[in-house]
């Protein structure tokens, strides 16, 4: 972990996060992303795996130095598998493959936006904020 101000508050946000993204990724299905809604969009679905993972690199590579950026890869994959188990065994979702796919781009999208721009971003937030109250 990066020398953090705030390292408690940070890892309690990010179980919040996560328990936020399984909790959304268990939820029965009350919308549809099929045609009826998005035209057009039928994707939709792999999308919305992809960017919740691309955003869950970000948010962790703001925490964690470049090189533990695998380790934050490998177990952001696992919490993709994980919530892919978790909707195998419930008898309103369904798990598949396409998922952990859409996952696994969004992770490297993720990181790859860590490694060129985002890296880092929670010591640069906690500067920011420090420089501001004083």
């Amino acid at each position: 972990m990066l020398p953090l101000s705030y390292p408690k508050r940070w890892r309690l946000a990010s179980v919040v996060l996560m328990a936020v993204v399984l909790g959304f990724a268990l939820l029965p299905e009350i919308w549809s992303w099929g045609d009826q809604f998005v035209p057009g969009f039928e994707l939709a679905d792999k999308w919305m795996h992809g960017l919740t993972f691309a955003g869950l690199a970000i948010w962790y590579s703001g925490q964690y130095a470049r090189h533990a950026y695998w380790r934050l890869a490998a177990g952001l994959f696992i919490f993709g598998a994980f919530i892919e188990v978790c909707q195998s065994v419930t008898t309103y979702r369904t798990a598949e493959i396409a998922d952990l796919v859409a996952d696994v781009v969004g992770i490297g999208a993720g990181i790859l936006i860590a490694v060129t721009i985002a890296g880092g971003w929670s010591l640069k937030f906690e500067n920011w904020l420090q420089s501001r109250v004083g």
